[in-house]
C-alpha cells in the first residue's frame, strides 16, 4: 500500500518541481539547507542519505540557478560550505506550498480522527533514526 501511494505522491510532485526547474534531489537539498543554513557538501550528503559524489551535479545546477552558494570553508579550504539563497528559499517555499496543498486535498478525504492518527504515525516513524528503519547493524 505504501509503495503505490508513494509512487502516486511522487508523480504528483514531479510537475510541481518541473514548473520551478528543480529536481527531487534539488528540492531535498534546499530543504536540508533551509533546516540548517550552513553545511559542508560531505555533511549535506550524509544528512540527506546521498552519495557525496553523486550530488555534485545537483549542487552545480542549484548554484547556477542562484538557489544556493558554495564557498570555501575557512577552516578547511578543500571543503565547501553550502547555504541557501533568498531565491532558493522562495523556490523551496513555492514548491512546498503546492505539494502541501495537494497533500491537504488528499488528507481531507479522511475523518479528522483518521487524519490526526495518520499524521501522528507518520511523524513518529519519520523521527526514527535511519538505522532503525533500514535495520542496519542487525544480525
Amino acid at each position: 500500500m505504501m509503495q503505490a501511494l508513494l509512487q502516486s505522491l511522487i508523480a504528483a510532485e514531479l510537475p510541481v518541481l518541473a514548473a520551478h526547474d528543480v529536481t527531487m534531489w534539488g528540492y531535498v537539498v534546499l530543504g536540508a539547507l533551509e533546516d540548517q543554513a550552513v553545511r559542508t557538501q560531505n555533511a549535506l550528503a550524509e544528512a540527506i542519505g546521498a552519495d557525496k559524489t553523486r550530488i555534485i551535479g545537483t549542487l552545480d545546477r542549484l548554484q547556477a540557478a542562484g538557489l544556493i552558494t558554495r564557498e570555501p570553508d575557512p577552516r578547511d579550504r578543500r571543503a565547501r560550505v553550502l547555504a541557501i539563497t533568498e531565491r532558493g528559499r522562495a523556490v523551496r517555499e513555492a514548491v512546498r506550498a503546492r505539494i502541501q496543498s495537494n497533500e491537504n486535498r488528499l488528507l481531507a478525504r479522511l475523518s479528522p480522527a483518521d487524519r490526526a492518527g495518520l499524521l501522528n504515525a507518520l511523524r513518529t516513524l519519520s523521527e526514527l533514526p535511519r538505522e532503525e528503519i533500514t535495520g542496519a547493524g542487525r544480525p
